[in-house]
Formats: C-alpha cells, structure tokens, sequence
C-alpha cells in the first residue's frame, strides 16, 4: 500500500505537466491572424482585391490619387489620419480642422506600415493602408491596441515639406 501511494506520489505530477507542456500562460497574447484570413467591420470598406500587396504583407488602395508633391522615404509630411482595428474600433485619428499630424520618414518615428505605405503618395490623396501586426505592434499591442492587432488607416496627405536648399 506504501509502495502505491509513492507511485501515485511520484506519476501524477508527470501526468499533469504533460498535458501542460507546450502551454504558455505566462502571457495573454492573441496569436496573430493572416490579413487575408481577418474579418474587417463593413464600416471600414476594406477590400483585399482593390488593394496593392507589399512585399512586406501591407496592402496599399489608394482612395484618392493627389496632384501635388510626392512623399519620400526621407520626407517630412503633415498628414490627418484616423486609426481602426478590424473589427471597426476606432483608437486614433487626427482629422481636420485641426492641425495635421506631421511625420518624418525614413527615421522609424512611427511604425513601419506608415513609413512604407505613405511612400509614394500625393499631397491631396488619400490612402487607405492595412498593416500586418509585424508593421504594427506586434505581439506586444500598445495602449489600447490589442497583441498581434491589423490595423486598418486611412491617411490623406496634407503637405510634403520641401527641403531646405
């Protein structure tokens, strides 16, 4: 009877670790879902199909194509923007007639879905970018962004600063 009581002892907590092993619940991270497999809210007017794919996994449509100064990789841009997670929450954005949000790119000041979907656009245009959370926030989330999150904006290019010469 001993001698099963110390089996017993010895078995279940392999048992138990077992059925936890590849198991993390140290963190409370939402596995991180393919663009192409997330489910946007109608609201946004997301369409896959009208929208450029990066190499990068951002898809780029432009809304409004503008007339005026092309954003570069070094340029420093005023832009009013708002912010959406796919299920239509909206957790920023900077619209008019308040002062845009100015950017500079080229110099990881905001994150990278930005400093590769704003390249390229004309002042006047409007863009809407999709980003995947590796251009996002990844698995780390920020403020109310959630871990893992695609995020879904739409930018209209105010101004391209010329440089100084």
């Amino acid at each position: 009877m001993r001698l099963r009581r110390l089996a017993v002892a010895l078995v279940l907590p392999l048992a138990f670790t077992a059925c936890l092993e590849g198991t993390d619940y140290s963190t409370n991270v939402t596995p991180e879902i393919p663009i192409e497999q997330t489910t946007f809210a109608s609201t946004l007017n997301v369409s896959l199909p009208a929208s450029t794919k990066t190499a990068s996994g951002l898809y780029i449509r432009d809304l409004t194509v503008g007339t005026g100064d092309v954003a570069t990789g070094t340029s420093t841009v005023s832009v009013y923007y708002a912010g959406y997670l796919a299920n239509g929450q909206l957790f920023d954005s900077r619209s008019s007639p308040s002062a845009p949000f100015p950017v500079q790119l080229g110099v990881n000041a905001v994150i990278k879905g930005w400093e590769e979907g704003l390249i390229g656009m004309k002042v006047g245009g409007k863009r809407q970018l999709i980003i995947p959370p590796s251009l996002a926030y990844g698995p780390n989330g920020y403020g109310s962004i959630p871990s893992n999150a695609v995020l879904v904006f739409t930018v209209e290019l105010v101004a391209v600063q010329k440089p100084a010469q």
